[in-house]
């Protein structure tokens, strides 16, 4: 059993970095610190354990099996001490501090941009530290509580360990790099037939579309993936075939009828119901729901 009482929060947050990033100068760039004062705290959390957290592999450090079971207790610890400050500055009754937040690049560059404004607006002695994230990756550092709330598309399954707070609905179109023919709607097993640029199916997006041709018993192979929607537009005005995005994004590409039900993914707000909520957090939220569609 790893015992904690003699480290320093901020070393258990350098060793988090270095295993992330596998390296002491990227983490040094990181945390804006110099490369020997990271290599230090690493050395005091080893000098502590009376172990070696890692190895050097060429020019990546490696895990040991003693930094292996490190990582999720310093994680939980570093959570813990998070909700304490949240706690203790939620008596005084202040909205300051710093605040974790990740979203998509969609959500960043479409729809974020006057909430945070506003937010910063009403709440400037609050420091935003926002990360830019895939919406899948979003809703674990959530939920591994590496960041305290996240604006996301949001899990079609649905995230029984998560807060979630809809806040957009966000239909989908197909497009093409050409109009669609006067004919009739195109089936969805005509539309699988010609070449496709979609989301990745790691992807909740790319999870609606495959969904959709699966219950109509049709079977869907795009000519190629991205998990980037706007590299999805080029890759459709260059004509390497149809897709599917946002309404709000399409812009001048033409859409097609096709005959299937409506698509639509919803964006929101993650929180964890097992973390204590800042009052920078619920301020943001606050703000958030007034850009939120009845």
């Amino acid at each position: 059993m790893l015992l904690f009482c003699g480290m320093h929060p901020r070393d258990l947050d350098t060793f988090l970095h270095v295993a992330e990033n596998q390296s002491v100068s990227r983490t040094a760039t990181a945390l804006h610190l110099t490369q020997p004062a990271v290599t230090k705290r690493i050395q005091n959390l080893e000098d502590d354990l009376g172990t070696p957290l890692f190895d050097r592999v060429g020019k990546r450090l490696q895990l040991t099996a003693a930094g292996k079971t490190l990582v999720p207790s310093a994680q939980r610890i570093l959570s813990a001490m998070q909700d304490a400050r949240a706690e203790l500055a939620n008596l005084a009754d202040q909205v300051a501090g710093r605040l974790t937040l990740a979203t998509s690049h969609h959500i960043g560059l479409h729809r974020l941009g006057p909430v945070l404004r506003a937010f910063r607006e009403r709440h400037p002695q609050v420091q935003l530290d926002i990360s830019f994230e895939d919406s899948e990756v979003a809703h674990e550092l959530v939920r591994s509580g590496e960041i305290e709330i996240a604006v996301a598309t949001l899990n079609p399954a649905g995230a029984e360990d998560l807060a979630v707070a809809p806040v957009w609905a966000d239909p989908l179109v197909f497009v093409a790099d050409a109009p669609p023919p006067a004919e009739a709607p195109l089936s969805l097993a005509a539309l699988a037939a010609l070449p496709s640029v979609l989301p990745g199916t790691s992807t909740y997006t790319g999870r609606i579309v495959l969904e959709l041709f699966r219950e109509a018993g049709v079977q869907l192979t795009p000519t190629m993936v991205t998990n980037y929607l706007e590299t999805l537009a080029m890759l459709v005005r260059a004509g390497l075939g149809w897709s599917v995005l946002p309404r709000s994004m399409a812009g001048d590409l033409p859409t097609l009828t096709v005959a299937s039900p409506p698509l639509e993914r919803t964006l929101g707000l993650l929180t964890n119901p097992q973390r204590s909520a800042s009052n920078a957090a619920r301020a943001f939220r606050d703000v958030l729901m007034e850009f939120a569609e009845a």
